[in-house]
């Protein structure tokens, strides 16, 4: 059992916790490894629907551990990256729940999630060029895709730091909360998608990740390739009969 990430398994979902908080939440290799375990069990088990990954105490994630990288320790875990994360996130969606700092490899986290739930005390940025380092965790992929290009770019070149408020308005946080709400308000709304259809709530996110590199020309071609199970599964049926029959549905994920 990983000590230093613990998670948290209940009504359908993964709730996974960076327990550093001595040590801002850095990410050392046994982060790393702990992340991976837990990103690999919400993939792989039927009754978990929606993950949210979040940081013990004040803050969320400080990046990567500086003084094990000085040892000569490498966060990061082969297949998955930096984290255990940021190169290949869950196939089911992913809830970041953030308070105080999530920068630089923290910063690289919430990117790597699917939506993101912030505190008003919430900070985030990549000011890994202050280090002389590159934020090479997705965050310089990821972050021009989130918000506008020009204010990416001054993140990125200059190392300053986001707020919660301005994230909010460019759209980089999804729900933004009081001090100290982050997390309730990440289960709300994973409790909204966990009650939705799972086969549908998978195809739908693997649409909208993968079509970013769709030609144009192929787009529905290739989109139809991924949804039409959808269309002919138990649980597309079982919606149409409940929404006739006007009571909840009962999904199998089938």
């Amino acid at each position: 059992m990983c000590n230093e990430v613990i998670t948290e398994y209940d009504d359908g979902l993964a709730v996974i916790t960076i327990n550093r908080p001595q040590a801002r939440n850095a990410v050392d290799r046994a982060v790393a490894e702990g992340i991976a375990a837990a990103v690999d069990e919400l993939d792989a088990r039927p009754d978990l629907k929606v993950g949210i990954i979040t940081g013990a105490g004040n803050g969320f994630c400080a990046g990567m551990d500086l003084k094990a990288f000085l040892r000569g320790e490498r966060p990061y875990v082969e297949g998955r990256g930096f984290a255990g994360l940021v190169e290949a996130p869950p196939r089911k969606p992913l809830i970041a729940a953030v308070e105080g700092y999530a920068v630089a490899g923290g910063c690289e986290l919430a990117l790597a999630g699917d939506l993101v739930v912030a505190a008003e005390n919430a900070k985030f940025g990549l000011p890994e060029v202050r280090r002389g380092l590159v934020a090479a965790g997705g965050g310089l992929l990821r972050l021009p895709r989130r918000i506008p290009y020009h204010v990416a770019m001054e993140l990125a070149l200059t190392g300053d730091f986001l707020t919660a408020e301005r994230a909010y308005a460019l759209g980089l946080v999804n729900r933004l909360t009081p001090v100290g709400g982050a997390l309730a308000e990440a289960r709300r709304l994973a409790a909204a998608i966990a009650a939705n259809g799972p086969l549908a709530v998978r195809v739908t996110k693997q649409v909208i990740v993968e079509s970013r590199d769709w030609p144009s020309g192929v787009a529905f071609d290739r989109q139809r390739e991924i949804t039409a199970p959808v269309f002919t599964s138990r649980d597309a049926q079982e919606g149409a009969r409940a929404f006739a029959e006007k009571r909840a549905p009962i999904w199998t994920g089938e």
